[in-house]
């Protein structure tokens, strides 16, 4: 997060501190001053990633073929200059950050709120003043990075410090982000994201040197300074009486400065009056209302050590503070969860370590209407798919009675104050033999196993019995269906218009390029396409999940986002299908994709059909709602396709082919639509999303036996 208003001090109080420098010469500098290694700027990718987002259209979903070519954009940049770039991702949250973290998360519920208030009033996307980055966009960029060839960390903890120490450790460059934090650590300089002209490949550099003479202080009092204007660690609520005092004992020096800035220069006046020593800081501790944590301001201070630094506000053996201890795993098996800690590391799988190493995962906000009482929170609806996971990866911690360990989720939905985690109960897969052990489905080879593993993969949806039909698929596509039966059948809401605006958009997104689709123009935005956007791309979250516990039975690519979703796109398909518009402008005139629709609708809605779920004709157009009674006159969109089968066939175009023997189809797509089946549903499915128990919880062993 940073020292607040510490930016903004540096900016215009001390312009010392702040250098515009040209990234290429420094580059050469570099390599005559260290032939033997190239430069390498270490990035703050969290501190980066809405720099990074500059499609026009980002509350529809995402514009991810727009996003990955700005990526790559970026990186060439940087390689023209033969500058190399290392990025590094938060891949955890530590305890002693997760007040701050939730406080965050309740505060970006308020804004998205605001976002959806405008959306349902102006039928429009926002000004940049309410931007919110697409749900799913940090975990994503990951990947794409990696589908770049750069090289990419997730941390094991804080990722500032990591950021910190590689930037010490390697001698690098700079580092790129924006978080003054990086002015605090002694490290590589700091590079301003925010200030980055790529075109000419200058940008702004902080100066921590030039900062310390302006006020007065050594480099090794930072830590200090920045802890008693507050940060991640020490409240500010606590220091306020304490800033008052300094202010008190020094007088503002101008008028034009605002109070911030007067109170950072107060508190390192105070600080260089004061000798620099460890008693120095117990008296701080005296005279702050620490409570019963005493040692908040020790910490702090600590926290700021990189690897071999010590300060003089510390005991002279305190060094090396964030080197991380030996960890206990709730996996016993130790090769397993080194090489999951690897994969971590290397940024390969997603959530596997958090599980297998404390229990603990978290999802942040996603763009969802709180009151829409008929779209449950994404956390809530992919539940039942994590708690599978969850038994895949902790088959061999599950105790002498065969219990599973529990999971702690700190997801964000409504009606979730996070004051403390949920408490999930994993659920063993209803599956021949039971669940493999991990070791089978990480490190044995063969392709039995890599059977094993996509049959495992589909299990955690529920999907087990059609593992040949979707092998028959391209992986994308499988992705694509995979998720949309699962939705349908999680959630009563979804109607046939939604279904055929998904397989729709999924046809139609093939051989767009990231210009046509930016260049496609919205007339009005759609609240609950919104919302199924980011549902959708939620799903793919929860996809990757699984692929990574599951010993990777699909290619990590070809579950991107990049590949299967354009917000802009769907947003057009959502409306053109609850317009009643017909099959032809809904494939935009293209024939060759009528048969392939037929297919992959009538794919979906077999499975739907053995399940018992009657998917329902339910226009939503202008912002009403139109039910579609049995025996009622229906759109002609619905006309030219509702019950008919048509057998699929190969091919010759692009788009989305079957493999291998033709999969057979039988039974009507859709059953006529009607109130008394949907209160049916409504009625037999009213306790599908049951909350977790919170931590701790008396009636906590009753609660669990729901699941």
């Amino acid at each position: 997060m940073g020292i607040k208003g510490l930016q903004w001090f540096v900016a215009n109080a001390c312009p010392d501190a702040c250098t515009m420098v040209n990234l290429k010469e420094m580059a050469e500098k570099h390599h005559i001053s260290h032939p033997d290694s190239p430069p390498v700027i270490v990035v703050d990718a969290m501190g980066c990633i809405r720099h990074w987002y500059t499609p026009e259209s980002w509350v529809c979903g995402g514009q991810w073929q727009e996003y990955l070519a700005n990526l790559q954009d970026f990186i060439k940049a940087f390689m023209a200059v033969d500058i190399k770039l290392v990025f590094c991702f938060d891949g955890v949250v530590e305890q002693k950050k997760r007040d701050e973290w939730v406080k965050r998360r309740l505060k970006n519920n308020k804004e998205i709120a605001r976002i959806f208030q405008f959306l349902k009033s102006y039928r429009q996307q926002p000004g940049r003043g309410m931007f919110f980055i697409p749900s799913g966009l940090a975990t994503f960029t990951r990947f794409a990075l990696k589908s770049l060839g750069q090289e990419t960390i997730c941390s094991l903890q804080e990722a500032d410090y990591e950021v910190a120490s590689y930037g010490l450790q390697n001698n690098c460059m700079g580092i790129l982000g924006q978080d003054t934090d990086y002015l605090i650590y002694n490290t590589s300089p700091y590079f301003s994201i925010n200030k980055l002209c790529l075109d000419r490949m200058v940008t702004v550099m902080y100066s921590r040197e030039n900062l310390c003479h302006a006020l007065g202080l050594n480099i090794t009092d930072l830590p200090l300074f920045a802890c008693l204007l507050g940060n991640d660690i020490v409240p500010e609520d606590i220091l306020e009486g304490f800033w008052w005092k300094c202010v008190a004992s020094c007088p503002p020096k101008s008028q034009s400065y605002d109070k911030r800035a007067n109170i950072i220069l107060a508190v390192a006046s105070y600080i260089s009056r004061v000798p620099g020593s460890y008693g120095s800081l117990k008296d701080l501790e005296e005279m702050l209302p620490l409570a019963s944590d005493k040692k908040l301001l020790y910490r702090g201070v600590e926290s700021y050590l990189l690897p071999g630094q010590q300060s003089p506000w510390l005991p002279p053996s305190v060094s090396n503070s964030q080197i991380l201890k030996q960890e206990t795993a709730i996996c016993p098996d130790q090769e397993i969860f080194q090489l999951a800690k690897e994969q971590h590391i290397r940024a390969e799988n997603y959530m596997v370590y958090n599980v297998l190493s404390k229990g603990e995962v978290e999802c942040s906000n996603t763009l969802e209407d709180e009151l829409d009482t008929e779209l449950p929170g994404q956390a809530l609806i992919y539940r039942p798919v994590r708690q599978h996971i969850y038994s895949v990866l902790l088959e061999s911690g599950k105790d002498t009675c065969g219990a599973y360990p529990i999971v702690k989720e700190w997801f964000v939905y409504f009606g979730n104050p996070m004051e403390q985690p949920d408490l999930v109960q994993p659920i063993q897969l209803d599956i021949p033999g039971g669940t493999p052990s991990l070791r089978t489905l990480w490190l044995t080879k063969g392709p039995e196993v890599q059977t094993l593993r996509y049959s495992m993969f589909l299990a955690c949806f529920h999907l087990q019995d059609m593992v040949e039909e979707f092998q028959l698929l391209d992986a994308p596509v499988a992705a694509v269906c995979c998720l949309l039966i699962y939705l349908t059948l999680q959630v009563d809401s979804l109607s046939l218009e939604d279904l055929n605006a998904f397989v729709a958009h999924t046809l139609c997104l093939q051989g767009k390029s990231a210009a046509q689709l930016a260049g496609l123009q919205l007339a009005q935005v759609d609240s609950r396409a919104v919302q199924l956007g980011s549902l959708f791309i939620r799903g793919l979250t929860t996809l990757i999940m699984a692929n990574s516990a599951c010993g990777f039975p699909m290619n990590m690519d070809d579950l991107m986002p990049w590949k299967v979703f354009d917000g802009k796109l769907f947003q057009e398909k959502y409306q053109q299908s609850h317009r009643g518009c017909s099959l032809e402008e809904l494939l935009e005139g293209n024939g060759s994709l009528h048969t392939q629709f037929q297919n992959l609708k009538s794919f979906i809605c077999k499975a739907c059909v053995v399940k018992k779920r009657t998917i329902q004709s339910r226009r939503r157009g202008n912002g009403f709602i139109t039910e579609m009674q049995e025996g009622g006159r229906e759109c002609s969109f619905q006309q030219a396709h509702t019950t008919s089968f048509v057998p699929p066939y190969h091919s010759q175009n692009r788009g989305f082919q079957w493999r291998g023997p033709q999969p057979y189809f039988y039974g009507s797509e859709a059953q006529p639509s009607g109130r008394g089946h949907r209160d049916q549903r409504r009625h037999r499915g009213q306790r599908r999303f049951q909350l977790a128990p919170r931590w701790p919880d008396k009636q906590t062993k009753k609660l669990l036996e729901r699941f």
